[in-house]
């Protein structure tokens, strides 16, 4: 759990955290950028996942969430990194000129798709 320096997350609230299994980190100190960063973080979150499913209890929540976090770093593509995913991915290259990307649904949205591989293009053979 991501906590300003607010003096509301007083000692009391570190130890309701801590308590519930949370691990409480604090933004760096004059660095208030950060607030933004994980405000950007969890609404990405709510638009991209949340808002779209009803979680059923706290462990479906939780299996929300770590596949959104998986998503994010190996499928999503981050304009700051070029293009490219947290977890860098090695560039695929076009077996035959007739060849098709196949895809298959992540998360279940429509940007929520990932290359799984090519066919051909006049057929379902697939190619190396």
């Amino acid at each position: 759990m991501i906590l300003d320096r607010d003096s509301k997350f007083d000692a009391e609230v570190i130890t309701f955290l801590k308590a519930t299994g949370l691990e409480p980190k604090r933004t760096s100190v004059e660095a208030p950028w950060q607030n933004g960063i994980a405000e950007r973080w969890v609404g990405s979150v709510r638009r991209e996942n949340l808002d779209h499913v009803i979680a059923l209890n706290q462990q479906h929540l939780r299996r929300l969430i770590r596949d959104y976090v998986n998503y994010h770093h190996e499928d999503r593509i981050h304009d700051a990194l070029e293009k490219d995913t947290p977890n860098t991915r090695p560039i695929e290259t076009r077996p035959a000129a007739n060849a098709i990307v196949i895809s298959s649904a992540r998360l279940g949205g429509p940007e929520s798709v990932r290359a799984a591989g090519w066919v051909s293009a006049f057929g379902n053979q697939r190619l190396p």
